[in-house]
């Protein structure tokens, strides 16, 4: 009995030292709170937000505006390199929304995408790549790096004093995003393994659905797609074009090897792998049906570098052979004299045009398609811009990379030139210091494509860059030079780009930029070569909607 009452007393000690504890927390001021919370690594931060609904309102103050994390390591070790770009994307309160890795071919492509949704959880739409190279800012010492990594070629000779150490072909970038107000759906590009054909119209047929279901309307804001290395995009881009309304943005790699995790509120398309192959894989972002008012809009906007030069006299196909899925065999003419031109022939006259036998060749075929405008039942023609690179030829006919021309279109040659690379880069820079300087004073201008010329106050917090994988220092002779009309514009906000095989780029006009005094191109593009890709996300916040 007696050790019975002594317990008593210091129970009822603890009960009141729980109290006064409690009472301690409830005083102290919401700012002090959100300066301690917002201080916090992305996994306490998600913690502390179940501890109450008041800290859960705090944490919804600190997110209330979208954010881009993004980093980038060079660590020869797969499981270091992605444990510091982890490290460093989570570093900060974030809640990811989708996130896009590009990791070297030289890493395991599935443990990367495997420890990557590991780490960051279940639900999250999230698209791994193998990519031919990487931009980024580098998790540990904070420096802007663009490194474009060897070919595999073994056969290649090894040039004298060459570092296998520095020239490792290893790497990982990461980009995770919090997006209030958007939806984010990944989805794939099936193809049955028994059927060549890719399923385009499921696969337009798919976002417009996710689309609707999250936003109730078909029109996504934006879509980033990633092609397979072995898949033609360019007749899936012309359907994808074709359907989606001008207002949606469309970047990404056309040609890469990659995996996808579907998010929550998509249907998981990969479940059986016998059956099916995903030819590619687009991120699709929507607008939520019913966003708060307090939530601002999240926008999109494309601006490019391009890399090639048009020359020579404007030809047209007589015929056209198809070698397989391939290649195309053309009889061309010369317009203007209908004279017909073997391929041998043309060859040398564009040669003895051009100073450097070395530079890639391509050929830009322009193709009318008749267009619907969202809601309308009229269509009009539009000429479309598709590039395809020069084989070689023989004594009849021009040899091209690809399918899809046919008798009567007309193309023009086209040249690799670091000269006119060089000059779109700075015309980037100058555009986006428009919009730099603009945003700063609540007017963002024209001249990015995708942007309303209202006086919005808008704020940008991230940008992506897709590269020719041609490009880079070896094209430019400076290293950086695809990422600096970014980053000197933009210094603090995060940024992550990727060496491609082919650039994917689209928006309501042709993404081309021009001198001032330069008419504008009648045709648009959407798959280009030797040009770099620049997507820059902003912000309108709510208070500044009429």
């Amino acid at each position: 009995m007696a050790s019975t009452q002594k317990r008593k007393p210091v129970e009822k000690k603890k009960k009141k030292k729980k109290r006064k504890m409690a009472s301690g927390f409830s005083l102290v001021n919401e700012d002090i709170l959100q300066n301690i919370l917002k201080r916090l690594p992305a996994v306490s931060f998600s913690s502390a937000a179940c501890v109450s609904k008041c800290w859960y309102n705090v944490c919804s103050t600190i997110l209330s505006k979208p954010k881009l994390a993004s980093a980038l390591s060079l660590n020869p070790s797969l499981h270091i390199a992605l444990k510091e770009v982890l490290d460093k994307v989570l570093s900060e309160p974030i809640r990811p929304h989708f996130a896009i890795a590009c990791t070297a071919t030289q890493f395991c492509l599935q443990e990367t995408h495997q420890r990557i949704t590991q780490a960051l959880g279940p639900g999250i739409p999230i698209i791994t790549s193998a990519a031919n190279g990487v931009i980024g800012i580098d998790a540990l010492t904070n420096e802007l790096k663009e490194v474009k990594w060897d070919s595999d070629d073994d056969d290649d000779p090894i040039p004298e004093g060459y570092d296998f150490q520095s020239n490792l072909n290893r790497g990982v970038v990461l980009v995770v995003g919090f997006v209030p107000g958007l939806k984010v759906g990944a989805i794939p590009l099936l193809r049955l393994k028994k059927d060549p054909v890719p399923m385009v119209k499921k696969f337009v047929t798919d976002i417009k659905d996710y689309t609707a279901s999250v936003s109730g309307g078909t029109s996504p804001v934006g879509i980033i797609l990633f092609g397979d290395q072995s898949v033609d995009m360019k007749p899936i881009l012309a359907d994808l074009d074709y359907a989606m309304p001008e207002e949606t943005v469309i970047v990404g790699d056309a040609s890469s090897c990659f995996l996808i995790r579907s998010g929550e509120n998509t249907q998981n398309y990969c479940g059986d792998e016998d059956l099916y192959m995903s030819d590619a894989a687009a991120l699709v972002f929507a607008r939520e049906r019913n966003k708060s008012p307090d939530i601002g809009e999240t926008q999109f906007h494309v601006t490019l570098s391009t890399g090639v030069l048009p020359f020579g006299p404007e030809l047209k196909a007589v015929s056209v052979r198809m070698k397989g899925a391939e290649c195309s065999w053309l009889l061309a003419e010369i317009e203007e004299t209908n004279e017909i031109l073997d391929g041998t022939r043309l060859l040398d006259d564009i040669i003895d045009m051009l100073d450097d036998e070395s530079l890639d060749l391509y050929i830009g075929v322009t193709q009318q398609r008749k267009k619907s405008s969202l809601g309308s039942e009229k269509s009009k023609l539009e000429a479309n811009l598709t590039f395809y690179e020069v084989m070689g030829g023989d004594s009849e006919y021009l040899v091209i990379n690809g399918i899809g021309i046919k008798p009567g279109d007309s193309f023009i040659f086209y040249h690799s030139d670091h000269e006119t690379a060089s000059s779109s880069c700075g015309n980037v820079y100058k555009n986006l210091g428009f919009f730099s300087k603009d945003e700063k004073k609540g007017n963002i201008s024209h001249h990015l494509s995708g942007v309303t010329n209202n006086n919005n106050n808008k704020e940008v917090f991230g940008g992506l860059i897709f590269s020719c994988c041609h490009r880079g220092e070896s094209f430019f002779g400076l290293p950086n030079v695809d990422s600096q009309p970014f980053c000197k514009n933009f210094p603090r906000v995060p940024v992550a780009g990727v060496f491609c095989g082919g650039e994917i780029g689209r928006a309501s006009s042709s993404l081309i930029i021009k001198e001032d005094d330069e008419e504008e191109s009648p045709a648009r593009c959407c798959l280009h070569v030797y040009s770099t890709v620049y997507l820059v996300m902003s912000i309108v916040p709510a208070s500044s909607h009429p």
